[in-house]
C-alpha cells in the first residue's frame, strides 16, 4: 500500500466512523423507519468506500433527503 492509497482510506475511515457510531449507539433506539433497502446510513457507508468522501457524503444525503412519505422507497443499491 502506497502512502496515497493509505492517506484516501484514513480520510475515508474519519467519514464512516461516526456513521458506524450513529448505526450501533443512536439507531437501535429509534424505530426502523428507512424505505429503502440497504438503510440510508449502510448505503452513505457504501457510498464513501466507493467513491470516497466527497461523492459518497453527496450521495448519503441525496438519499436521506428522499427518504420521506413523498420519497422513493425499496431496493436501491450506490450507483
Amino acid at each position: 500500500m502506497n502512502k496515497k492509497e493509505f492517506f484516501t482510506g484514513a480520510v475515508k475511515q474519519v467519514f464512516i466512523i461516526p456513521v458506524k457510531i450513529y448505526q450501533y449507539s443512536i439507531s437501535p433506539l429509534l424505530p426502523g423507519a428507512c424505505r429503502y433497502t440497504p438503510t440510508c446510513s449502510e448505503y452513505c457507508v457504501q457510498a464513501i468506500e466507493k467513491y470516497g468522501p466527497l461523492k459518497g457524503i453527496w450521495l448519503g444525503t441525496k438519499r436521506i433527503c428522499s427518504c420521506n412519505p413523498w420519497g422513493g422507497s425499496g431496493y436501491d443499491p450506490v450507483p
